[in-house]
């Protein structure tokens, strides 16, 4: 057995124990195990897995298939196991400032696509809850808002809350559930989205080169839902940001929806620069969905691993005290 693996895995256990103290022990052992195994080998192909678990086995198909069991095991709820990773990182969130939501969708495999709900965290995101569907396109509305409203119980209260998303799901249905939340919102809309605007009806793409894009009281024909509209159409880029959001719109308000791109460094991290997902090989939503649990504790282990080598070897810019008088 390799014992680097081996010890990881019970400082991992011990965490598990704190936060999940209702879960089953060995469901808490065999998680901590996978966890740490993943985080060595940084593969989430079941065989390379398989390879390096540290259990006593005659041969690697039958670690493979204590890992199968695992991941078929449908008392393994991932939301159950995320929820307090989920909590703490949020009420950190709310304590620094305002709660970011990013809401976007990442392809598992030729066949899955994977919804996923994170926040915003430093300069990149962490995971919070996910939903695994067998479909090439944009997974729906009713996918989108059993998700949403999963993590929503999660939310420290009197939280100021901002949801972000790609132009996938800017639709009048997210705004509108936003809206009911109390929650505010930075979504990408398409160029193309009808609206009734200043008494006449025209289309987002029409407002793409005025002067000030920036409108305000739009009403999204045809739910009638009213928003606010923001557009950056900037020189070099391919395509204009038309982005609806629940302030006053303006430069910097529509440029905050920048900081969904907090979600893609994740995504790497969940494929080709991290644990290669797509190399999985796995055909089910389920066992998917339980991968990327394991994935994402390891991501939570690995990031605060990586803050507290921060506060206790900062380097040597860290360690230099502010000038409180600096020259001008």
């Amino acid at each position: 057995m390799t014992p680097a693996i081996v010890e990881m895995a019970a400082g991992i256990a011990a965490d598990l124990q704190r936060r999940l103290p209702g879960q089953r022990k060995t469901q808490r052992d065999k998680l901590a195990l996978l966890v740490a195994t993943m985080l060595d080998v940084r593969s989430a192909n079941l065989m390379v897995l398989a390879a390096s678990l540290p259990r006593a086995a005659e041969r690697a198909d039958m670690r493979y298939q204590w890992i199968a069991r695992f991941i078929d095991n449908p008392l393994v709820v991932c939301d159950e196991v995320m929820e307090p990773f989920a909590r703490e990182v949020l009420t950190k969130a709310a304590e620094d400032g305002r709660v970011v939501l990013i809401m976007d969708q990442t392809k598992a495999n030729d066949r899955h696509q994977i919804l996923m709900l994170s926040l915003r965290f430093g300069e990149r995101a962490l995971p919070l809850a996910w939903r695994v569907e067998a479909t090439e396109g944009a997974i729906g509305f009713a996918v989108q808002k059993d998700l949403l409203q999963a993590v929503a119980g999660w939310l420290p209260s009197q939280a100021e809350i901002c949801l972000m998303a790609d132009r996938f799901y800017g639709t009048p249905d997210l705004i509108a559930f936003a809206i009911a939340r109390g929650w505010g919102y930075r979504l990408r809309v398409r160029s193309n989205l009808r609206v009734a605007a200043g008494g006449h009806k025209t289309s987002l793409a029409e407002h793409v080169t005025d002067k000030r894009p920036y409108l305000t009281d739009v009403a999204l024909t045809h739910r009638r839902i009213v928003t606010n509209i923001g557009i950056i159409n900037a020189p070099g880029h391919a395509e204009p940001w038309i982005i609806a959001m629940s302030d006053t719109p303006s430069y910097l308000t529509t440029l905050d929806y920048s900081a969904r791109w907090g979600i893609e460094p994740m995504f790497s991290d969940f494929k080709s620069r991290g644990f290669g997902l797509e190399h999985s090989q796995l055909r089910s939503p389920e066992r998917l969905g339980r991968l990327v649990l394991v994935m994402s504790i390891a991501l939570y282990f690995a990031v605060s691993t990586g803050l507290c080598d921060a506060q206790t070897n900062p380097s040597a810019d860290e360690k230099k005290a502010p000038d409180v008088n600096p020259r001008t």
